[in-house]
């Protein structure tokens, strides 16, 4: 009875410092490095000349948001220790407990709804803020299954060299249901740690979308333009770009495929 007694005082302590340390491991969650310099709001006085203006309301993601949960699914991401494309643990995995290893697919999945929630996207306040309902698994106590949701911010920057409008979601919050207080912080971590790391940074706008490339057939010629500026602003469920072009005539050169 005793040698039993020492066992799980021993098991307990060894779940405890597995913990610990993964708490310690993973440290306070940060997104990957943006591309490109942050998109700022226009200028006050109105936009320069070569400036196309681009609006997109809250409806119009809803669409894309649901056609992607029903044509393409949902998102997973595997929760582990991970920064960038190295891991953490190749190192100190020995470490963890045995406790955290079993056949649990330890991963969390965005879901289209769920904890009464619904993952859409706002416009207001000059943010984009987001919604995102989950759910996972993670070995803790056997397998955990758990849900949730998680509240986002959306940061855009714009790359000039690579002309492409990026975007950072930053998990800022995160409320789990479904687990023991002891898992509830590690699993936030986790999940945190998780979506930061795998889901950013998004592209939203490509090259070939921003390009423009005009036969002029009269002079043998294509007129071009690249993006120099990007500005956005977010207000009453709607998000407004404005796209700064800088144009340019070429002679007898034929517009590249655009694609």
């Amino acid at each position: 009875m005793k040698k039993l007694f020492l066992a799980l005082i021993s098991g307990v302590a060894g779940i405890i410092i597995g913990v610990l340390l993964v708490l310690f491991l993973i440290g306070s969650p940060k997104a990957k490095p943006l591309p490109g310099v942050a998109v700022k709001a226009p200028e006050p006085g109105g936009d320069p000349p070569g400036t196309a203006v681009v609006m997109l309301d809250e409806k119009f993601f809803d669409s894309v948001l649901g056609t992607i949960f029903r044509d393409l699914g949902s998102p997973s991401f595997p929760l582990q220790l991970t920064s960038g494309h190295e891991s953490l643990g190749d190192s100190t995995s020995r470490m963890i407990p045995a406790a955290f290893e079993n056949q649990c697919q330890d991963q969390v999945t965005i879901t289209n709804e769920g904890s009464d929630k619904k993952t859409e996207v706002h416009f207001t306040g000059g943010k984009i803020s987001a919604v995102l309902p989950f759910n996972g698994s993670k070995s803790f106590f056997g397998c955990q299954t758990f849900k949730g949701w998680a509240q986002a911010s959306i940061n855009i920057s714009f790359d000039q060299e690579k002309q492409t409008v990026y975007g950072e979601i930053v998990i800022e919050g995160v409320n789990v249901e479904g687990v023991p207080d002891v898992a509830s912080g590690l699993v936030t971590r986790l999940v945190q740690f998780s979506i930061n790391q795998n889901i950013n940074p998004l592209t939203i706008l490509r090259a070939p979308q921003l390009a423009v490339a005009m036969p002029v057939q009269s002079t043998n010629g294509t007129l071009k333009a690249q993006v120099k500026d990007v500005r956005a602003e977010m207000t009453d469920g709607k998000l407004t770009l404005h796209i700064t072009y800088d144009f340019a005539g070429v002679r007898g050169q034929p517009p590249p495929p655009q694609g």
